[in-house]
């Protein structure tokens, strides 16, 4: 295994999935790699839990 660059669906910035990110996804059993970069993620979990707050 090694670091892959991957394209951030969200930004359109790569970023790197690390060999200790990908073996994280293997033992969880995630089939798919990570769409977004961390930056990215962090905004959409935010997001979400703001959404979550107005209700």
């Amino acid at each position: 295994m090694e670091d892959r660059t991957l394209v951030c669906q969200d930004c359109g910035q790569d970023f790197v999935f690390t060999v200790g990110e990908q073996e994280f996804y293997k033992e969880k059993g995630f089939d798919n790699e990570p769409k977004r970069c961390k930056e990215c993620r962090e905004k959409k979990k935010n997001e979400r839990r703001s959404f979550r707050n107005d209700r």
